[in-house]
């Protein structure tokens, strides 16, 4: 119960400490990396000249429509408030925050960035005589094979499932807290990975195919919640050591933290698996309606 009313606490945004403060005498704050900031800042803004520039070609809402722009600015968002709220804060003080704040990153922005059409904002908002060059070095013999391994459903669904369980080893996920280089390493791991996984499933899986790949990922992060939320001992000392703060013991921390992967993260799979599933359907019944016509 007590693990339960410090998550609410939390996402609630209140003041959270139950002891009157972190360790540091500090509050939480928002956090301006410019490691972090400025990535952001620059993907916006190519995005928004992009935009803007095949809108004023193409006219407004052609070639990307209102609802994939609204897409990616809703995921820009996402991704910022994850990356630099003081959910990052509390993050780096509290695991529950943390595992908060890795699954905004992968299961809410990427999917609302992949469906925004970033590629094409973004050769749109480069000058116009480095466009066709850009297109025959994507094309060449290279780069599109590489992307083409890259965004096969298989692999990426293998690359964001390593890059999650890896990062979860204990020693490993311990070790960010006291590297930036690390922690953003994790974060950028995290994004990417999780960029391609869901790009690969829009572009290059019908809605089966996409079906398996997300229950695929489904478990393997499922078990992975599993398992921290049922293990007998503290496996993330380092990340667990201020619990205390919140009203917790390491061991709640570590199983509340378990609890988020697993469940809401569950549910974000399972929500795309319906989605898929229903498109399936759809599909599978126009065939159906065409087989009976022809």
């Amino acid at each position: 119960m007590r693990a339960l009313i410090a998550l609410a606490l939390l996402l609630a945004g209140g003041p959270a400490l139950a002891h009157g403060g972190d360790p540091h005498g500090e509050i939480p704050r928002w956090s301006f990396d410019p490691w972090v900031a400025a990535p952001l800042l620059l993907a916006l803004a190519l995005y928004a000249l992009g935009l803007a520039r095949l809108w004023r070609h193409a006219g407004i809402g052609r070639g990307i429509g209102a609802a994939p722009a609204l897409a990616w600015l809703s995921g820009w968002l996402v991704l910022a408030l994850a990356l630099c709220s003081p959910l990052h804060w509390w993050g780096e003080h509290l695991f529950t925050a943390h595992m908060i704040e890795h699954e905004l990153v992968m299961l809410l922005a990427a999917p609302l960035l992949v469906l925004g059409r970033p590629v094409g904002a973004a050769c749109w908002a480069l000058p116009a005589r480095w466009r066709p060059g850009l297109g025959r070095l994507g094309r060449g013999p290279f780069w599109q094979p590489l992307w083409r391994l890259l965004t096969w459903p298989a692999m990426a669904t293998l690359l964001h499932s390593a890059a999650i369980w890896l990062w979860h080893v204990p020693p490993v996920f311990d070790a960010t807290l006291d590297s930036a280089a690390l922690h953003r390493a994790q974060h950028l791991s995290f994004l990417l990975s999780a960029l391609l996984f869901w790009w690969a499933l829009r572009h290059r899986a019908d809605p089966g195919l996409a079906l398996l790949h997300l229950f695929v990922t489904l478990m393997s992060t499922g078990v992975l919640g599993a398992l921290l939320t049922f293990a007998p001992r503290v496996l993330y000392a380092r990340q667990t050591a201020q619990a205390a703060l919140w009203g917790l013991d390491p061991l709640q921390d570590q199983q509340l933290a378990g609890l988020v992967m697993w469940v809401p993260g569950g549910i974000a799979y399972a929500a795309a698996m319906l989605l898929c599933l229903a498109a399936w359907l759809r599909r599978a019944g126009r065939l159906a309606d065409a087989a009976r016509l022809g």
